[in-house]
């Protein structure tokens, strides 16, 4: 049965994020699961509830672009690894708005890194398929996303602002996502010399994120760089879903930092660990931190604990609260995405509910 007072809702993909975010559309208060795109043939034709472990919920998978619009969603929920920028073109044209967790904070790392094959900036072609629909588009997630506004909010109470820093420094092994960590580089020889393109290139949205915080500091940045160190793995690893052999890249420290006159101002820090069994490795502390330095300064943590009866012993659980946090601020959003101007919009445009989560009541 169709509720008139709730957003109707088309996911798009079903791995790691697509499956735990299924279950979270069909109990958040705001929302309701229309419909769902999936790229594989096995699964079209099946019931969403069936294909991510849940009971059958009589929503029915299909598998092209034509069904997504014949189904006249409000807004569509893309959670691929990747983004499908031929999708996003007709869905915005369709007049339908996307909320997406995949490679997109400003898009200077599309534009930058996965040049649209037409030549042109795919910026450009996303805002005129908005304009052309009237619909909105906006990328978000835990980090890049809510983590850089952790930072900009954390900022509200100090003066004379000398840095900003956010990191992320987490235990990754529960984001199982084999073709990410492959692009960026784990599981090969710590000395490829590869490796450092393959992690600007596949994380370079972080530099999306440095953007994004400048741009609500008013700060014109010259440049934001890019510098990492590599962990090698001291013994073969084996995580069950990704193996990872002896010398072989299993941790990393990132840095994208935004210069204003050869002085680092706004800063993204990756602190990655796939296994703690690496050289060098770090101090994990698993959450997000926020550094401010100014009058006064600012430090705070971030920190995400499981609800109440969770196991963290088991791997699927663990795996779900990383699932979880990155998927919620995207369904959390969609009201205000649904009421926003149309065009490509950043969190520095949205107002403050938009980052608001929702009471059980």
């Amino acid at each position: 049965m169709s509720t008139p007072d709730k957003i109707r809702v088309f996911q798009v993909a079903t791995g790691n994020l697509g499956t735990e975010m299924i279950g979270r559309i069909r109990n958040h208060p705001d929302l309701e699961l229309v419909g769902l795109h999936c790229y594989t043939a096995d699964k079209i034709g099946r019931d969403a509830g069936e294909i991510v472990g849940l009971d059958p919920i009589g929503v029915i998978a299909t598998g092209s672009v034509d069904e997504i619009v014949a189904a006249k969603p409000d807004v569509l929920t893309f959670h691929g690894v990747f983004p499908d920028e031929d999708l996003y073109v007709q869905v915005l044209e369709a007049g339908i708005d996307i909320v997406t967790t995949a490679d997109w904070i400003t898009g200077f790392h599309r534009n930058t890194n996965h040049p649209h094959p037409s030549g042109r900036k795919t910026t450009e072609i996303l805002e005129e398929a908005c304009q052309k629909g009237g619909s909105t588009f906006y990328g978000t997630g835990m980090n890049p996303g809510a983590c850089q506004v952790l930072g900009i909010v954390g900022s509200m109470d100090v003066a004379d602002i000398e840095n900003v820093t956010v990191t992320e420094s987490v235990d990754v092994s529960c984001h199982h996502s084999v073709d990410t960590w492959k692009a960026v580089g784990y599981g090969r020889p710590v000395d490829d010399p590869t490796i450092p393109d393959s992690l600007r290139k596949y994380t370079e949205v972080f530099a999306d994120s440095v953007y994004l915080m400048a741009d609500c500091f008013d700060l014109d940045l010259d440049e934001v760089t890019f510098s990492y160190e590599l962990g090698a793995c001291t013994k073969d690893i084996d995580l069950g879903w990704y193996s990872l052999p002896q010398g072989s890249l299993g941790g990393s420290y990132i840095k994208y930092q935004g210069m204003v006159d050869g002085v680092a101002r706004v800063e993204s820090h990756l602190e990655w660990q796939m296994t703690p069994y690496t050289d060098p490795s770090w101090d994990i502390k698993g959450c997000y931190i926020t550094q401010v330095t100014g009058d006064p300064s600012i430090y705070s943590k971030h920190m995400i604990f499981p609800k109440a009866g969770v196991d963290l012993s088991d791997p699927s659980s663990f795996a779900s609260i990383g699932m979880t946090v990155t998927g919620l601020p995207a369904l959390n959003s969609i009201s205000s995405v649904v009421a926003a101007r149309p065009g490509i919009i950043t969190s520095a445009d949205m107002p403050l509910r938009a980052f608001a989560g929702r009471f059980k009541l």
